[in-house]
C-alpha cells in the first residue's frame, strides 16, 4: 500500500521500508488535521496544515506543523513517528559501555572521598602549631 505524500518516490519508499522495519502500519495511524500557529497570516488562519499523527499500538501522539503544506508536514510527522519509536527501541536495549561505566563509579569514588574529607577536616580543629604550649616536649 502506498502512501500518498507530496515527497520523492525514493523518499516514500524509505519511509515505507522504515515504518516496515518498526512494525508500524498504516491502519494503525490516526491522522488530524488542525490550524497551525506562528507565521504565515492569513495562510495560517484559514487552511488546516498541522498535523497530529497518533499511533495506537504504542500510544505516541505526534503533532507536525513545521512545514507550510499539509502534505509534508503528514511526511515530516511520519518520520518523527519513526524517529521516536527508534529511540525508544534505542534506550530499552542500551547498556552501559563498560569503559564509560568505570570511569563514572571512579568519579563517583573521588566525590566520596573529597566529600569525606572535607566534612573531617570541618569538624576537626586546627592542630596546635605552639609546640611550647602542647606539652609534648
Amino acid at each position: 500500500m502506498a502512501i500518498s505524500l507530496p515527497v520523492s518516490p525514493g523518499k516514500i519508499s524509505a519511509l515505507e521500508a522504515r515504518m516496515a522495519k518498526l512494525g508500524i502500519r498504516e491502519a494503525d495511524l490516526v491522522e488530524a488535521f488542525i490550524r497551525s500557529g506562528g507565521k504565515g497570516g492569513q495562510n495560517v488562519n484559514k487552511v488546516s496544515t498541522a498535523v497530529r499523527l497518533s499511533h495506537k499500538a504504542s500510544g505516541l501522539d505526534i503533532k507536525c506543523s513545521t512545514h507550510r503544506t499539509q502534505g509534508l508536514n503528514r511526511y515530516a510527522a511520519r518520520v518523527m513517528l519513526c524517529e521516536k519509536l527508534e529511540q525508544r527501541e534505542r534506550d530499552a536495549r542500551a547498556e552501559e559501555n563498560p569503559t564509560h561505566k568505570k570511569k563514572r563509579l571512579a568519579k563517583l569514588d573521588r566525590k566520596r572521598k573529597a566529600k569525606r574529607k572535607a566534612a573531617a577536616k570541618r569538624t576537626n580543629k586546627r592542630p596546635n602549631t605552639n609546640w611550647k604550649d602542647s606539652g609534648e616536649w
